[in-house]
């Protein structure tokens, strides 16, 4: 049966599976649920859902949520198909670093760059979008502060290695692309913060320009 997917394009964490489905070559139904309705909070998707938050993998009747959870699921299950975005992660467990190296740039995108960037683009993005008032200066200041503290790492990091989770581009890369997209975003214009770091420039790059990247940004803009 053919992947089901219920979410929003122009949601960040929806882009994330449709990435990874592209990278699988995964074809796959798109299910929208409509925010504005609140569709999210109707019983028949908090059934799927149960917090009332887009988005859910539906396989075969099977159904997952949580972004990362369902591109680690897709990797592992379609784990021969498409492109490889967790090293060794299938039949070749062979290379325990190698792995390693790999949780540990996951564990640095939610940690030191989701944890900033996503609550920034919200202040300065979503919260007028949905009504909810002004940006929080002192917050926006506290958290642009705490990203560029963490970019200055991932400079770093990048100086000794192509990618953040490895010498080549996994889950931990892509992971990224969203919400990373949106630091170039008028209202919020921090991708100096990335163009002014070398490594970090040359990293991002590499990534964004993915045939992944591209057919995800242009189904978002529908």
């Amino acid at each position: 049966m053919v992947l089901k997917l219920y979410g929003l394009y122009r949601s960040t964490c929806t882009q994330r599976v449709v990435l990874t489905l592209f990278e699988k070559a995964l074809p796959f139904e798109y299910i929208p649920v409509q925010l504005s309705k609140g569709e999210q909070k109707q019983e028949w998707f908090l059934e799927k859902q149960p917090f009332g938050v887009v988005h859910v993998l539906e396989d075969d009747g099977f159904l997952v949520y949580e972004s990362r959870a369902i591109c680690r699921y897709l990797e592992t299950k379609y784990s021969n198909q498409g492109t490889e975005l967790i090293p060794f992660y299938g039949i070749k467990k062979d290379d325990v670093k190698a792995l390693g190296i790999f949780e540990q740039g996951a564990s640095i995108e939610t940690s030191y760059f989701d944890s900033t960037a996503s609550p920034l683009v919200f202040e300065l993005v979503w919260k007028g979008m949905k009504g909810l008032g002004a940006p929080d200066e002192e917050r926006v200041k506290f958290l642009t502060h705490k990203l560029t503290q963490n970019l200055d790492v991932y400079e770093k990091i990048l100086s000794n290695q192509e990618y953040i989770g490895g010498d080549r581009f996994t889950l931990a890369d892509l992971f990224h692309l969203p919400v990373g997209n949106y630091l170039f975003h008028p209202k919020v214009n921090l991708g100096h913060l990335i163009e002014e770091r070398p490594h970090v420039r040359a990293w991002w790059e590499k990534i964004s320009q993915c045939e992944s990247w591209k057919q995800t940004l242009k189904l978002s803009s529908q």
